[in-house]
C-alpha cells in the first residue's frame, strides 16, 4: 500500500501538537482529545506511520489541526513572520546596499563582539580575522567565480559527507566512524571494516549508501540540499531580484517533481495544488513550518548579494515564506546574511555569524539558541562536549529536522573550527540531526571563506568529478564551475 509521507492528517497532528507547545500555544486539551480517541504519536523518523488511520481518526485529525491553528500564541510579539515587524525588532538591522554610497555596511560595533568572547587583550578579535571599524566596509562587489565555485563545491561536499548517516542517532554516527578509525571525523564514511552487528544496529541511510559512502562516490548524487539552490538560481534567472513568493511557487510547479519535496515543502506544494496561495501555503496544516527546509534554500540569496546581508535576508524571506513561518524563516534569513557577509572575503567566520544575527529578532528562540551554541563552542575545547550539551537541550523536545537546534549546531561547528573547511563540515556532520543539510550549509560558508576550489582538500572534491545529478530543470550533469558562472551572472545583474 502506498503511504504518502508528510501530508496525512493523522501523521501531522502529533507534529502540530509539538509545534504548538514550542511556539507558545496551549495544546493540552486538543492533545487529550486525540489520545482519548486512540490517536498515535507522530512518526519518529519517517514521514508516515506504517498503517493508515481509520476514517474517523483521519477526520478528527483534520478538525484538530484547524483547532490548533486558531489557538493564540504567547510568543507572537517576539516572533513575527512579517518582514516589517521582523525589522522593527532588530536594532542592528544592516544598512542596505542602496544606502551605502559612503561605504557603510552596518557591521555591528566591535563592542558587541565581546558578547561572543572573541575580543583579546588588545581589543582584537581572537579568531584570526581583522577587526571591523564600526560602520565601515567596502562597496559590494560580486565574488570571483572561483569563490562561488568553492561555495558550490563546499555545499556538495558537506551534503555528501552527511548523507549516509542521515536519520541515525548520535551514538550510531560515532560508533560507525570509530569502527573505521575515522573519529574525530576527517573524511567520507566507509563501510569497509565496519562489523556486521554494528551495521545491523545502525544501518546506513538506505537511499544514500549506494552513492555516498567513500567507495561508492561517483560524482555528486541528487539531494534536496542541492536541488533547492538550483531552483533559487532559476527563480533569479526568470524573475530577477524582485521575485515574489508566488514566483517561487511557479518555478517549483514547473521544475520540481512533487516526489522530491519533503516536510514543509511537500505540504506547501500540496497546498498550492489545492488552490491556496502564499503565505497561507506555509501555515495551512503545516506543522513543519519551523523546520530546516527554508534554511537549505538560502545560499543563492547570500551568494548573489555579496556584502549586503540585508538584501540577502530580504530575498531569503520572500523565498522562505512560501513554506515557513517565524523561526523557520529566521533560519533562512540568518544563513543568507552570514553567506552574503562571507562572500566578500573581508570578514572572518565569527564576524559573519555575528552579522547574520542582526537580521534575527533577538528574543526569538533561534537567536537565543545560536548565541548559546556559539558560547558553548568558545567554552569547550572538545566539540563532542558541545554536541552533547546541545542534544541534552533539544533532542527530547525538537524533531531532528527542526531549524532551531540544527542552526545552533551549524553555528557551533563553524565557531569551533574557526571557519576551517574540513573542521567545519566534519563538526557539523558529527553533531547528528540533519547531517547532510548541516554539512552542506557549513561547507558552503567555510568554502566561501576559503575563497577558491584549490583551497579545498582534493580528497573532498575529487570524487565529485565536477558533476551534479539532479531532477531540476536542465541542470542534470552540470559542473560546479558552470554553476559558479551562472551564479556570478545573477550576482552582477542589476
Amino acid at each position: 500500500m502506498l503511504r504518502l509521507t508528510w501530508v496525512q492528517p493523522e501523521d501531522l497532528i502529533g507534529h502540530e501538537l509539538r509545534q504548538a507547545s514550542q511556539d507558545g500555544r496551549e495544546p493540552s486539551a486538543v492533545a487529550a482529545r486525540w489520545r482519548a480517541a486512540g490517536g498515535p504519536e507522530a512518526p519518529l523518523t519517517a514521514g508516515a506511520s506504517p498503517t493508515p488511520a481509520s476514517p474517523y481518526l483521519r477526520l478528527l485529525a483534520t478538525d484538530l489541526l484547524d483547532e490548533l491553528a486558531d489557538l493564540p500564541s504567547t510568543l507572537a510579539d517576539d516572533e513575527p513572520t512579517d518582514l516589517a515587524r521582523i525589522k522593527s525588532l532588530c536594532p542592528d538591522w544592516p544598512v542596505t546596499a542602496g544606502n551605502r554610497a559612503a561605504g557603510a555596511m552596518g557591521v555591528p560595533p566591535l563592542e558587541r563582539s565581546r558578547e561572543w568572547g572573541r575580543v583579546g587583550a588588545g581589543g582584537t578579535p581572537s579568531g584570526g580575522g581583522t577587526p571591523q571599524t564600526p560602520g565601515c566596509a567596502t562597496t559590494p562587489r560580486a565574488p570571483h567565480p572561483a569563490r562561488l565555485e568553492a561555495a558550490w563545491l563546499g555545499r556538495a561536499v558537506g551534503c555528501l559527507l552527511g548523507k549516509p548517516v542521515e536519520k541515525l542517532p548520535l551514538t550510531g554516527i560515532r560508533h560507525l566512524a570509530k569502527a573505521t578509525k575515522n573519529w574525530p571525523l576527517r573524511t567520507y564514511f566507509t563501510a569497509h571494516g565496519v562489523p556486521e552487528d554494528l551495521l545491523t544496529r545502525y544501518p546506513w541511510n538506505r537511499r544514500s549508501a549506494t552513492t555516498s559512502l567513500a567507495e561508492n562516490i561517483d560524482g555528486m548524487p541528487e539531494d534536496d540540499d542541492l536541488n533547492y539552490p538550483l531552483l533559487a538560481l532559476l527563480v533569479l534567472q526568470r524573475h530577477g531580484r524582485a521575485f515574489t513568493p508566488t514566483d517561487v511557487a511557479r518555478v517549483w510547479l514547473d521544475e520540481l517533481p512533487a516526489g522530491r519535496t519533503f516536510t514543509a515543502e511537500r505540504v506547501a506544494y500540496r497546498n498550492l495544488l489545492s488552490g491556496l496561495e502564499p503565505p497561507l501555503t506555509a501555515r495551512h496544516h503545516n506543522p513543519f513550518r519551523e523546520w530546516i527546509g527554508a534554511l537549505i534554500r538560502a545560499d543563492v540569496h547570500g551568494w548573489t548579494n555579496p556584502g549586503d546581508p540585508a538584501a540577502a535576508a530580504e530575498q531569503a524571506h520572500r523565498d522562505a515564506t512560501l513554506t515557513h513561518t517565524a523561526n523557520g524563516v529566521y533560519a533562512a534569513m540568518f544563513t543568507a546574511a552570514v553567506i552574503a557577509t562571507a562572500a566578500t572575503g573581508d570578514h572572518d567566520v565569527h564576524a559573519c555569524l555575528r552579522i547574520g544575527l542582526t537580521v534575527v529578532p533577538p528574543r526569538s528562540r533561534l537567536a537565543r539558541a545560536v548565541h548559546r551554541a556559539v558560547r558553548l563552542a568558545h567554552e569547550h575545547t572538545d566539540f563532542d562536549t558541545v554536541v552533547d550539551v546541545l542534544h541534552d537541550t533539544y533532542a527530547a523536545t525538537h524533531h531532528w529536522v527542526h531549524s532551531v537546534p540544527n542552526t545552533a549546531l551549524i553555528a557551533a561547528a563553524l565557531t569551533h573550527a574557526d571557519g576551517d573547511f574540513t573542521g567545519s563540515v566534519c563538526r557539523a556532520v558529527s553533531g547528528g540531526w540533519d547531517t547532510d543539510s548541516n554539512g552542506a550549509t557549513a561547507g558552503s560558508i567555510a568554502a566561501l571563506l576559503a575563497g577558491s576550489p584549490r583551497a579545498l582538500p582534493e580528497r573532498w572534491t575529487a570524487p565529485l568529478k565536477n558533476r551534479l545529478a539532479t531532477s531540476v530543470g536542465d541542470f542534470h550533469g552540470t559542473g560546479f564551475d558552470t554553476l559558479a558562472r551562472l551564479t556570478h551572472l545573477e550576482a552582477t545583474r542589476p
